[in-house]
């Protein structure tokens, strides 16, 4: 086997408009959405570092300025907080700090697709395999996604993939892989196929927004034709990617909420609240208050 080349890197795609949150997201970056009180690009780094990875590059686009000042140092805060004796918050602040020339920033100019910000990232990447991380993807579990993919890729190699399972007929909505050969930590890609029927569907296992690719996936997506949505899409280039490379898929123990969608960002803020030692149980109580109170107006109308 050739040597595996370590993961160093991260990519994450933040150029997206948020129409789907209009008009939230009219002057706020949707990655900017809080879930409790961290933004949901917050969380895809934390996943990126506990998983190792060493450097982040964004691919933002216009108005997204907000995202590069979360990630930057604030003196006039950290300076009102400490007059105000609010130790707590200064120490959270500066451990979600990333340190100095550890982050990136590059410009997607047109929403050309996911395949197309990868590609924006190449000169930053440049000849190394890295991570991928859809910030939309959030990750709910005891161990962050990401984690278990690294354990996979240094099984194996090559390029790989998290996936969970879906509801048969639910096959339809995602990028669903065939499973092949089990290995430590995962299974054998035999195909991808974006948005099958459920007649179609190699599998239930979808890709669920966390990848590690090979650099060889650059020179693809620069020549890569507009696919569905007449956008560069992502899976076509790791479907040509796969003739020549290897690709495995880890199942993610844990759930993903997509917070693309209103119903995911509020699933999401309701159990990432459910799990706070701080205010879990006051949420649950509330939570329960709002559900009965609902239930009794249905049965009452």
């Amino acid at each position: 086997m050739d040597r595996i080349r370590t993961v160093r890197k991260a990519v994450i795609p933040v150029a997206g408009n948020g129409t789907r949150f209009l008009p939230a997201t009219k002057a706020v970056p949707k990655e900017m959405l809080t879930i409790v009180d961290r933004p949901v690009v917050q969380y895809a780094v934390d996943e990126a570092r506990q998983a190792g990875i060493e450097h982040i590059v964004f691919v933002t686009s216009r108005n997204k300025q907000a995202i590069e000042d979360h990630f930057d140092d604030t003196p006039e805060l950290i300076s009102s907080l400490s007059r105000s004796g609010k130790k707590a918050q200064i120490s959270e602040l500066e451990s979600m700090l990333p340190t100095a020339g550890s982050v990136s920033f590059t410009r997607q100019q047109a929403p050309l697709g996911l395949g197309h910000a990868v590609w924006c990232a190449r000169d930053l990447i440049g000849d190394e395999p890295f991570a991928l991380l859809l910030p939309d993807m959030l990750s709910f579990g005891a161990r962050g996604c990401m984690a278990g993919l690294m354990d996979l890729y240094r099984e194996v190699g090559g390029n790989v993939v998290a996936v969970e399972q879906c509801a048969p007929e639910d096959a339809s909505k995602y990028g669903i892989v065939g499973k092949g050969g089990t290995v430590r930590y995962g299974f054998a890609v035999t195909q991808m196929v974006e948005k099958p029927t459920p007649e179609e569907a190699p599998s239930n296992y979808y890709l669920n927004g966390r990848y590690i690719l090979q650099p060889e996936i650059f020179s693809i997506l620069a020549h890569q034709q507009r696919g569905a949505g007449n956008e560069i899409q992502l899976t076509d280039g790791m479907l040509k990617l796969s003739t020549t490379q290897p690709f495995h898929a880890h199942p993610y123990e844990g759930r993903t909420f997509d917070c693309g969608s209103k119903q995911g960002f509020i699933e999401a803020n309701v159990a990432f609240a459910l799990n706070r030692a701080d205010i879990g149980d006051m949420v649950l109580e509330s939570v329960r208050k709002i559900v009965l109170s609902h239930e009794s107006r249905i049965r009452a109308a």
